[in-house]
């Protein structure tokens, strides 16, 4: 059983601050918790395999296909200037002449 000592160091390693009016229900909250973890380990789950996910669907994928796309044609179509099928925007690199 855990005591309030190791609460507040646990609460330390997990960088939380607990107020010492909360720290006696944090000890009785967890304990509750470490009681019921003890009472699932009696369960004999031999030969069950474990589960994952609560539902054992499988995700279905498809092979991924190449299709036409006009895609960049209306990209470039928004675009306020274009050239050579890429965007055209100001330069914005300052050049440094001596």
């Amino acid at each position: 059983m855990l005591n309030q000592e190791d609460i507040q160091r646990l609460a330390g390693l997990a960088k939380l601050v607990i107020a010492d009016d909360e720290l006696e229900s944090y000890t009785d909250e967890i304990g509750r918790i470490m009681a019921l973890v003890q009472e699932l380990q009696v369960i004999d789950t031999e030969g069950i395999e474990p589960t994952f996910h609560g539902n054992q669907k499988k995700n279905v994928f498809r092979e991924d296909q190449a299709v036409p796309s006009d895609l960049p044609k209306a990209m470039l179509a928004n675009a306020p200037d274009s050239e050579d099928g890429f965007i055209r925007v100001p330069v914005i690199i300052e050049s440094e002449e001596a």
